[in-house]
């Protein structure tokens, strides 16, 4: 007698209305996000700043105030979530966006608008995102069952990487098409849709008890930003790399618009494809990273190393394709390493201290973010592109070493995790990041 197949289940986002409404919010979220920040760079080096001499310098500027609130507002941002409800959190973060958005459209609509307004919307949807993203992260558990929450998570990762892909292509298009009023006017749509998504989801296993309840009182004691990350050595020295990684690797975005316009000579079109092959190949390294043998320091300190081979690879050979094909790896090898650290420090943070720790981390991830986009910007007005690029594999090849040495060390615990995650699947005491399908494109 033959057992029966048990039946196949959809998809958690399918299954469970009130994470496939969240999810859909975070997908129009990032996606108009990223699509801000791709579109305006390309509006600022290909129509709006006339001399070629400070367009390096006017993205770069405009890359590092986007970047500012995810560093400066990192401790008001882990007490916001740690004490306000979730939901109201995420549908108040989307709803300020999407009204920032709508005002900056409705005022390039009327006229061409001074620098400072580009830059002041910039930091402003940049605040929200920095409020939204983290918060997003620690209410995975209070819209699925425990079961569920590998799968779940692996959405919410994996969606960085498909709004990534989505926003770095529209971007560049709309502001051909219909320059920097369309950018923002997309943009305020996207984030009023996902406002009103999240305010009508209900969280079923929010907690509701007040401040001041015994429920509330009987749980642990919120602890520091700095307590957090001084009793993770480990996480701390693995940030810490990845954070002077990103000085090098978030250049990119700097230095291909640059590319696009001085090597290649192309339009719109050549600089959503670059994007777009830089979102399809973290979108690959998302989904097959968690299949690479060994553990989380080896991989991550392997793909290091291939990642400073593609991004100097285009400044050794000036071609459309090249670029493009060295873009893929580039990302594969981002979304490779995201998707390994992410479960181990889902596995490793207490649930306790995740609402910091997530704040914390996207905060030292980003911290070296303006000073790269303001270093990389300036040198881009007075060296070539291909340089730059040159200069990004030179930077990162020290730190795939780093990486790799971290692992190393007698108190690292990638190793056994690795070993012990097969193993304790059925025992979780904490949400973990599933094994398979996990993403996260955190090296940007």
């Amino acid at each position: 007698m033959t057992a029966t197949p048990a039946p196949r289940r959809l998809p958690v986002v399918l299954r469970n209305r009130a994470f496939g409404a969240v999810w859909v919010a975070q997908v129009l979220t990032q996606a108009a996000g990223r699509m801000f920040q791709v579109g305006v760079v390309w509006w600022l080096v290909g129509h709006a700043v006339d001399g070629a001499g400070d367009r390096g310098l006017a993205s770069g500027v405009f890359l590092a105030v986007s970047t500012l609130p995810a560093v400066a507002l990192a401790p008001l941002v882990a007490s916001i979530i740690a004490r306000c409800p979730h939901r109201t959190v995420l549908a108040s973060a989307a709803a300020v966006a999407g009204l920032v958005a709508a005002a900056t459209a409705g005022w390039t609509h009327l006229g061409s608008p001074p620098m400072a307004v580009a830059y002041g919307a910039a930091l402003l949807l940049a605040g929200c995102q920095a409020l939204f993203d983290p918060c997003l992260t620690t209410s995975v558990p209070e819209l699925v069952d425990d079961a569920d929450i590998e799968a779940a998570t692996g959405f919410e990762l994996a969606t960085q990487s498909l709004a990534g892909l989505a926003g770095g292509l529209l971007g560049p298009l709309v502001v051909d098409a219909w320059a920097l009023t369309g950018i923002v006017a997309g943009c305020a749509g996207a984030y009023l849709v996902a406002a009103a998504l999240v305010a009508v989801t209900r969280f079923p296993r929010a907690t509701t008890a007040p401040a001041g309840t015994a429920a509330a009182d009987t749980a642990p004691p919120r602890r520091t930003l700095r307590q957090i990350l001084a009793d993770h050595p480990f996480i701390r020295r693995v940030l810490l790399c990845f954070a002077a990684v990103n000085v090098f690797s978030t250049a990119l975005y700097v230095v291909m618009p640059l590319y696009t316009r001085a090597v290649l000579h192309a339009h719109g079109s050549t600089a959503a494809a670059l994007e777009t092959a830089l979102g399809i190949g973290t979108l690959l390294g998302s989904f097959t990273g968690a299949r690479l043998p060994g553990s989380a320091t080896t991989v991550g300190g392997a793909c290091l190393a291939l990642l400073a081979v593609a991004l100097g690879t285009p400044g050794l050979f000036a071609d459309r394709s090249v670029a493009v094909a060295a873009l893929i790896v580039a990302g594969w090898c981002v979304g490779a390493i995201g998707v390994r650290f992410v479960a181990l420090f889902q596995r490793l943070v207490p649930a306790a201290d995740k609402p910091g720790f997530f704040a914390v981390m996207q905060a030292l991830l980003g911290a070296t973010f303006p000073l790269s986009s303001l270093v990389f910007g300036a040198l881009g007005d007075h060296l070539s592109p291909q340089t730059l690029c040159l200069l990004q594999a030179v930077g990162v090849l020290p730190l795939a070493a780093a990486l790799w040495s971290i692992g190393r060390r007698a108190d690292a615990p990638a190793e056994a995790v690795d070993r012990a995650a097969p193993a304790a699947s059925g025992t979780r005491s904490a949400p973990a990041a599933s094994a398979a399908g996990a993403a996260l494109e955190e090296a940007r």
